[in-house]
């Protein structure tokens, strides 16, 4: 019998070699194969995403604080009388024992007002810090402390880490208000707005020691 390549081995067709499997045994081991390989395929996969490195938890956590303070819950709740006024974005150490203002955080010195990244803040519309006028756009802030008193800065310079590229040139304003003790000690790092008649008073606090920037409206 003459056949082609592709469909004859020897007088017999291609297709009568493979003959369906029935022997019982045979189906138990194909079954089986197939289930090992399912299985190796997914422990593969498993053990590939147990590969997969997240960053962790950072010692010093990034936090927002809002003027209006409750604004982002008014805002989804269609709440929301007032405009958002500012946003500031920083990082909250801990004092964890250690001694802050004068050591760690040197007196004199540019401090990014937090950790890692500087702290930002944005304003929304213009105002008025300490009675100067700053316009709104986006700010990085950082601080000159000293026992008696902080020198607050705003800077145009934004996006940085830390304060070691600080550059007074790109200054946009400075006020210095004064340093108040705290009748407790604040663990954490903290910034928020308190309203008053003319605006809000932005309040820093860190171990026993806080300072309140007034930021007016009008």
């Amino acid at each position: 019998m003459n056949c082609l390549a592709d469909t004859c081995v020897g007088t017999k067709k291609r297709s009568d070699i493979f003959v369906p499997v029935k022997h019982p045994i045979m189906k138990k081991l194909v079954s089986t194969i197939c289930i090992l390989s399912l299985f190796t395929c997914l422990h593969a996969q498993t053990q590939a995403s147990l590969k997969l490195k997240l960053p962790v938890l950072d010692k010093s956590p990034m936090d927002m604080a809002y003027f209006p303070s409750d604004y982002p819950v008014l805002k989804i709740q269609d709440k929301a009388s007032d405009p958002l006024v500012a946003r500031i974005i920083y990082s909250r150490p801990q004092k964890d024992g250690r001694v802050l203002f004068g050591e760690l955080i040197e007196y004199n010195t540019v401090w990014r007002l937090g950790a890692n990244e500087a702290t930002e803040i944005e304003f929304f519309k213009d105002v008025k810090i300490g009675g100067k006028k700053l316009l709104k756009g986006r700010y990085t802030m950082y601080a000159i402390p000293t026992p008696a008193q902080w020198t607050i800065i705003f800077n145009k310079d934004t996006d940085i880490w830390g304060a070691f590229k600080y550059d007074e040139k790109k200054d946009v304003l400075r006020v210095t208000v004064p340093v108040q003790k705290t009748a407790s000690v604040a663990e954490i790092f903290s910034m928020n707005f308190n309203k008053t008649s003319t605006g809000a008073d932005l309040i820093m606090a860190w171990d026993d020691v806080s300072v309140s920037l007034p930021v007016s409206l009008k």
